[in-house]
């Protein structure tokens, strides 16, 4: 049975979320909503109307690449997937978050950013959403994700320096 709603005004959200239970559902049940919770928080910071948020799409079985058919339907500017990653010896619990700019499908993985090991006993909540939050600031303003877009959050830059520190070099 097909259900369509006509009269929705069409959606087109800056950054759909979608949901994965992938190789963990573990990782999906003890961690997205937590992890979302941070985000949103950390959106905040850019104003009301920076970001606009799609309904939360779920995905059974699914795999990273699902997020670009859900990016590409919804005409997004990004597309976050968040994924139960493949469980280790000591970590069954592991949320990956991955970002795509311009989100359509046929893209590679070499056109997302990965944050790997989100969970309270790896890359805690706050630090992954802000972490996340420093990539979608870059993306938006370089237009691209990917192997083109670094993750430089955790960098500090001294006042007239580079940007880029390097202990064996000091």
């Amino acid at each position: 049975m097909r259900i369509r709603v006509s009269s929705c005004p069409p959606l087109t959200p800056s950054l759909p979320i979608v949901v994965v239970d992938g190789l963990s559902s573990l990782a999906v049940q003890n961690n997205a909503a937590p992890f979302i919770a941070a985000l949103l928080e950390a959106l905040a910071e850019d104003g009301p109307d920076a970001w606009s948020l799609a309904p939360i799409s779920v995905v059974e079985q699914g795999r990273v690449a699902i997020g670009d058919e859900v990016g590409e339907l919804l005409n997004a500017r990004a597309v976050l997937v968040m994924v139960g990653e493949r469980p280790g010896l000591s970590s069954p619990d592991s949320l990956g978050l991955y970002l795509t700019w311009q989100p359509r499908v046929g893209l590679s993985d070499a056109s997302r950013n990965c944050i790997s090991n989100v969970r309270p006993a790896g890359l805690d909540f706050a630090m992954a959403a802000q972490r996340l939050h420093y990539l979608l600031r870059e993306a938006r303003k370089l237009g691209l994700t990917g192997v083109g877009l670094k993750d430089r959050s955790g960098e500090t830059a001294l006042e007239g320096s580079s940007g880029i520190q390097n202990f064996l070099l000091s």
